[in-house]
């Protein structure tokens, strides 16, 4: 396969493959745009490109990775053959200790592939250049977002000490002419660099490229550990060596030769700016609050750019088969550098990190817990809030089957763990306040034994809780009166009889639509509550250990302080209804 360098040889590819439909008619990408994208999305439709977005001279591109054949057509498969040719020799030599230690070995089961950098002088990225932001058609994909975003841009900031170099993916808002938000976490590559600089009271110099190869994509997302170099595995994924422009003339820093754009600048030490609200990949906004921006000094892009761009929101999105394809690429890893580990699989559904199955060993007495331990403290996996783990070799991406196993081999008063005053995802806003909450870890090995109750009772006798839905065997959904404040309402359903043959009772706004399909529970459940702050159960603490009697109690009600749920507003409906047959999409749908 041809190595795919930029954004226009991709999406003439996808043409050829009949993988995209050009959209000639002016649109608006102020949410009209991005609610053509989620319909499209929804029905499993092609990649867009918008050749007439208003306000902007250039296209924009959509739904490029939105399908398994395209995510194929950007990176064949050549990544997961590396992938397991490096397991397939680290299994016969003496195991690595982490990561780091197994990229230090990629050298030994390869032919040459000649990846790495190749820097020049010059290159098609800085062709021209753009007096503002706002010539951009970035995209405002939701009605209450705080302007527009970019949605695909990828973050180059190098550690002001050793100079290494991070890519990342974090969402950057366009606030000005000049000026651009950058929701750079701290436990991410690029606010480590941020947090350095800032202490020495230095700004951070940084590229925000947007297209190129789309290697760079995948780059920036990967679950890689610190040592292993984000552009180089770019460099594995299209199969070539990445060119890098390294001339001072043009920046500080070496970018991408072959990006579409970059908006190059310095981010001050001690300021922030308002940034968001968003909506994210948990189906909510993401709210406003202060964070860091970029003083943006030069606006380069080459000949004939394409702006990528996607849209984030409730599961399924685009991003969905971008997540698959990381988990599968990246899963013959986990044996060799987590032992005792055999398979983890993050479920999208829940926004990724809201929950996590595993299997694990257990060989001696609750190395099941170890190895729990060990996967909440690797890299992207430590922002699990649960954590579910057999040692049954079970498809984990089948999720039911393996929600019923645990909970028949979980026994309530020794296998439930409860982690309190620890961090949480930036995004998830379940725990009582930003950045701090809480994880549970539910352990299930060995024969069964429990007996899961399979039938779901007609009501409930008390006139607060209503509407009993049975999710699978053991797990009971209850409709409850809307949360105003306090623990009174689960402590009250733990009173009520007809929820003692169950494991698990959750109490939630609408038990109908929570129990529709796998999907619909993993969002509406994890996405929904903290562990610490949302888990009742009747039982003592021995050993500093809460010992539960079953049933747990979750409380998955909406509650004060949750942002809103994402939903478009009526007037971009119907504007996208008019143009809708304009569009001659609906021969493309499968």
């Amino acid at each position: 396969m041809q190595p795919i360098t930029h954004m226009n040889q991709f999406v003439q590819i996808l043409k050829r493959e009949n993988e995209l439909v050009e959209i000639d008619i002016p649109l608006d990408p102020h949410l009209v745009i991005p609610e053509i994208q989620r319909r499209v999305v929804q029905r499993k439709g092609p990649a867009l490109l918008f050749k007439n977005v208003k306000g902007s001279r250039f296209p924009a591109a959509t739904n490029l990775f939105g399908s398994h054949k395209r995510i194929d057509l950007a990176f064949g498969q050549a990544p997961g053959q590396f992938i397991k040719d490096l397991v397939h020799v680290v299994e016969n030599m003496l195991p690595p200790k982490g990561l780091g230690e197994l990229w230090q070995m990629r050298h030994l089961p390869l032919k040459a592939l000649g990846i790495g950098m190749k820097r020049r002088k010059n290159g098609p990225l800085v062709q021209n250049t753009l007096d503002s932001l706002e010539e951009l058609p970035a995209l405002t994909s939701w009605p209450e977002d705080g302007g527009p975003f970019v949605t695909l841009p990828l973050v180059y900031t190098q550690d002001p000490k050793t100079g290494k170099g991070n890519l990342g993916m974090y969402r950057v808002q366009l606030q000005g002419p000049r000026q651009a938000g950058m929701h750079i976490q701290i436990h991410r590559g690029g606010g480590n660099h941020y947090y350095a600089a800032e202490r020495e009271n230095r700004g951070l110099p940084a590229c925000v490229f947007v297209g190129g190869p789309p290697a760079l994509v995948i780059a920036s997302i990967a679950p890689l550990p610190e040592d292993v170099p984000e552009l180089v595995f770019a460099s594995l994924l299209q199969g070539k060596k990445l060119d890098l422009i390294d001339n001072p003339n043009w920046a500080s820093l070496p970018m991408v030769a072959e990006a579409d754009f970059c908006l190059y600048g310095t981010i001050p030490p001690h300021k922030r700016a308002p940034e968001g609200p968003f909506g994210d990949h948990y189906g909510y906004y993401s709210l406003q609050h202060d964070y860091p921006y970029l003083e943006v000094e030069k606006i380069y892009h080459r000949d004939g750019a394409i702006w990528p761009a996607t849209v984030v929101g409730r599961p399924p999105q685009e991003d969905h088969y971008i997540a698959i394809y990381l988990q599968e690429l990246f899963s013959p890893l986990f044996p060799v550098v987590m032992k005792g580990i055999k398979d983890v699989f993050a479920y999208e559904e829940s926004g990724v990190h809201s929950l996590a199955g595993a299997i694990v060993s257990e060989r001696y007495h609750k190395e099941a817990f170890t190895c729990c331990m060990r996967i909440l403290g690797e890299g992207q996996l430590s922002l699990s809030k649960v954590l579910m783990a057999t040692d049954a070799p079970l498809d984990l991406r089948n999720f039911r089957p393996f929600f019923e196993h645990v909970l028949a081999r979980c026994d309530l008063r020794t296998d439930v763990h409860i982690l309190s005053n620890i961090s949480l995802d930036t995004l998830d806003y379940t725990g009582p306040e930003i950045n701090k909450g809480s994880k549970a870890v539910f352990i299930g090995t060995g024969e069964a034994k429990f007996d899961l109750c399979k039938n779901c009772p007609d009501s409930l006798g008390h006139g607060d809780f209503s509407e009993p839905r049975l999710f699978c065997p053991g797990v009971l959904v209850v409709k409850g009166p809307a949360y105003k404040t306090g623990n009174e309402d689960p402590l009250r359903l733990l009173e009520v009889p007809e929820i003692k043959p169950y494991r698990l009772v959750i109490l939630h706004d609408d038990p109908a639509d929570a129990v529709r399909s796998d999907h619909d529970f993993l969002w509406h459940i994890f996405t929904r509550f903290e562990p610490a702050g949302d888990i009742y159960g009747k039982g003592a603490t021995v050993r500093y250990h809460k010992v539960f009697e079953p049933p747990l109690v979750i409380d998955c009600r909406l509650k004060p302080g949750y942002p809103a749920v994402l939903t478009p507003d009526s007037d971009t409906v119907a504007e996208v209804d008019k143009v809708w047959d304009e569009l001659n999409l609906e021969t493309h749908f499968r």
